[in-house]
């Protein structure tokens, strides 16, 4: 997305911890919509200026990060910082008792526009177009992408002062488009793909006539190791999966000098890129989920970030995978109830308006020479609740059907469905 580039500033090693654990716990068939800038243009927020807020944003990214891997027994890969940018944006235009849940939820301060937008600034000398990656060679320079949009209605009215602080503080780019011309999706699934290389090639939500809003964060990250793995020394060795059954698996073998951390409960060790990044793998006891809530992703932190380096002979699996999950469940569950439901204040986004989708996909290659990952957060925003039915109806038992021409009354099928398996 184009967006104001600015200088990064020089970040702490804890700051460069802290934006590394956020990222690593994360064909175009038509034209994107062409993009309408807003009024101001993103404003440069040094690194240190807001540590307390910056603070809170890493223990929320621990907290989103345990809901959004709560299913341990299944392959999962998601961006707690793309989700973060996202909730923070449309924080952006929340009011008053939801405003005040989605602080106590996320830890979100008072600061915390500004505390994100330094937190984009501290990585921004790592952003370049994830078009040029060569993802079978990814680059020794880590490169970290992120973009947000905000599609709007071209008829109708959205908050300025709402999309006054998604430019002055995300450098969103505004994009206005027909919710109800069948080529919006579309245009908004090539936004999507252009900025995570192709990766992703669609949003996670379809537009609908009814939608109002789509907002977005992607984020792209490719980096080759510090020490890449060596192919020859690639083997398949057995992996005991979530029910105790043993798969062969082509695993990597290396000797490496690493952080590495013995805890109670689990095993860790944080394997380097290059300039700061790193992939911190955290191995559960054996019989052990490998789960851990807010406050243990804390605690493995705080271990492994002042762990001295030491020699480890390291096997590693390589994976692929990629996950897509609903948001609005597992955030409800987290404790936005009225934040996700049909009485929120979102008047500042749109009047009346309502979240009517939540949604996250994410992919991961990990492989000898580095890792390539990106991730899209969608959220759908309608200005109307939809009104709960009175009646509902469960054909939960047997039950009979009939197609049935309407002018004649004639049954043309009938039948009966006593097991629909």
């Amino acid at each position: 997305m184009d967006q104001r580039r600015t200088d990064a500033t020089q970040t702490t090693r804890r700051g460069a911890t802290a934006t590394a654990a956020l990222v690593l716990l994360t064909a175009c068939g038509t034209t994107a919509p062409d993009q309408q800038r807003a009024p101001v243009e993103r404003v440069v927020v040094q690194q240190d200026q807001y540590p307390e807020a910056q603070e809170a944003i890493l223990r929320s990214s621990y907290r989103l990060g345990a809901a959004l891997t709560a299913s341990p027994d299944s392959n999962q890969v998601t961006s707690p910082l793309s989700a973060l940018y996202a909730l923070s944006m449309l924080r952006a235009g929340a009011g008053t008792t939801t405003a005040e849940e989605m602080d106590a939820v996320l830890g979100f301060t008072a600061e915390h526009h500004e505390a994100m937008n330094a937190l984009l600034g501290g990585v921004q000398q790592f952003d370049g177009d994830p078009g040029d990656v060569d993802e079978e060679n990814p680059p020794d320079t880590p490169l970290l992408h992120l973009a947000n949009a905000v599609f709007v209605p071209e008829e109708g009215q959205t908050g300025d002062a709402f999309l006054d602080v998604l430019a002055r503080q995300y450098g969103a780019g505004v994009y206005p488009v027909d919710f109800a011309d069948p080529s919006t999706s579309a245009r908004i699934d090539d936004w999507v793909s252009q900025e995570t290389g192709g990766r992703i090639e669609a949003a996670p939500l379809k537009a609908t006539p009814g939608t109002t809003l789509s907002l977005l964060n992607t984020v792209y990250f490719a980096a080759a190791w510090e020490e890449p793995f060596d192919a020859a020394d690639t083997r398949n060795q057995r992996f005991t999966l979530p029910s105790g059954a043993e798969a062969e698996v082509p695993t990597m073998h290396a000797a490496v000098t690493v952080r590495h951390v013995d805890g109670a409960g689990w095993s860790g060790i944080d394997l380097p890129y290059g300039e700061g990044f790193f992939m911190r793998l955290v191995l559960p006891d054996e019989g052990s989920a490998p789960a851990w809530d807010e406050q243990q992703l804390a605690d493995i932190a705080d271990a492994l970030d002042a762990a001295e380096p030491v020699p480890v002979a390291l096997a590693l699996p390589a994976w692929d995978h990629a996950y897509d999950q609903n948001l609005l469940g597992l955030l409800t569950a987290l404790g936005l109830e009225e934040t996700l439901g049909p009485g929120a204040d979102f008047g500042a986004i749109q009047p009346g308006s309502v979240l009517s989708g939540g949604a996250q996909a994410a992919n991961i290659t990990v492989a000898e020479k580095g890792t390539i990952a990106a991730a899209v957060t969608h959220f759908a925003i309608m200005t109307s609740a939809r009104i709960p039915p009175d009646l509902s109806i469960s054909f939960d038992r047997p039950f009979g059907y009939q197609v049935i021409h309407e002018e004649t009354g004639l049954a043309v099928v009938m039948g009966t469905v006593a097991d629909p398996r």
